[in-house]
């Protein structure tokens, strides 16, 4: 995967002005949230606020996220609006979109960056500190809980929080419980519009709500990676070997049949256990879905269970990594 640092953080804690300097440093462009959002809706945040409200400002930064994750396939530097991690859906984009950076500043640093910036509308009636350090005490148990890297930048330089920024990896801050990742191949991300009589007429959200939610109920932090695109599967195979992924769940889609580079892939990664899961019966199909190159090498398959085979392909992998630390 590309080097992508995502910037999350309260208002005023310096993530546009990090970001950038940030993006100078590696060479990488820099993206802001709020600027893709004001572009596209030829409105400002306040106005949008103002007109349409909050929860309608908080679908369109969901919509810009995952636009990203969907588009941007090169390095960059994304800041992202205060508010972007409170979503649980935004959550799981953050994670699929880079490294999960969280600016940490005190409140009294806050207001004193904000005082006189009228352009804050969740503090256009409220810009005391006792607002402020309200909101922030509500917000960071989702801000350290979605971030891979915390940095404290009270009291520093710029220079000096980009050298620990930089110097750290995701892998720093260890997830609750274990870390799997769910693939899914081309035309997955078509649920709910393509042969609903075999795939159903759930779209592709709700498959994710559905892994998520598996996540919290298990305690697992659960990646899901999606690609049309059969060098992105492999390179996203490849970056599991060194990233921590301790389980792989994988939907090949068509590529299942015929992918030899996507089979060597995962044989590559033996010492994380991997199950393939198919929608639909690949084996009540047509003759050429008999086959499965992928399934060669995974260490088991659920197959024609519907999305509840991703459920319990996360139950079966849990099992495994259990099996397999016990033997260690």
């Amino acid at each position: 995967m590309a080097l992508r640092y995502v910037l999350i953080g309260f208002m005023g804690s310096g993530k546009t002005s990090i970001g950038m300097k940030m993006s100078y440093r590696i060479r990488a462009p820099f993206l802001d949230t709020d600027s893709i959002i004001e572009k596209k809706a030829g409105r400002s945040i306040s106005d949008i606020f103002a007109s349409d409200g909050e929860e309608a400002f908080r679908d369109m930064e969901t919509e810009c996220l995952r636009d990203i994750v969907d588009k941007e396939k090169g390095r960059f530097v994304l800041a992202t609006g205060g508010g972007m991690p409170l979503r649980e859906e935004n959550r799981e984009l953050l994670h699929r979109t880079g490294i999960v950076v969280y600016l940490k500043c005190r409140p009294e640093t806050v207001y004193k960056r904000l005082t006189g910036d009228g352009t804050r509308p969740l503090l256009k009636d409220d810009m005391s500190l006792e607002k402020i350090s309200s909101m922030m005490e509500e917000r960071d148990g989702v801000y350290s809980e979605c971030a891979d890297v915390i940095v404290d930048c009270d009291e520093k330089g710029i220079n000096e929080i980009l050298n620990e920024i930089t110097s750290r990896k995701r892998e720093e801050k260890a997830p609750k419980g274990h870390r799997l990742l769910v693939i899914n191949g081309p035309n997955l991300n078509f649920l709910g519009i393509r042969e609903k009589a075999v795939y159903g007429t759930q779209d592709y959200s709700f498959l994710l709500g559905m892994i998520a939610g598996k996540g919290k109920e298990t305690g697992s932090r659960i990646e899901v990676f999606q690609s049309n695109h059969e060098g992105a599967i492999i390179d996203r195979i490849q970056d599991a070997f060194s990233d921590g992924t301790e389980g792989i769940i994988i939907n090949p889609g068509a590529f299942t049949h015929y992918s030899y580079a996507i089979r060597d892939a995962l044989a590559s990664v033996e010492n994380i256990p991997r199950i393939e899961v198919h929608i639909s019966d690949i084996q009540a199909r047509e003759e050429f879905r008999k086959v499965s190159v992928t399934g060669e090498v995974c260490n088991g398959s659920v197959v024609g269970h519907g999305l509840d085979g991703y459920l319990e392909a996360v139950d079966e992998i849990l099992k495994m990594i259990d099996r397999k630390q016990t033997v260690i």
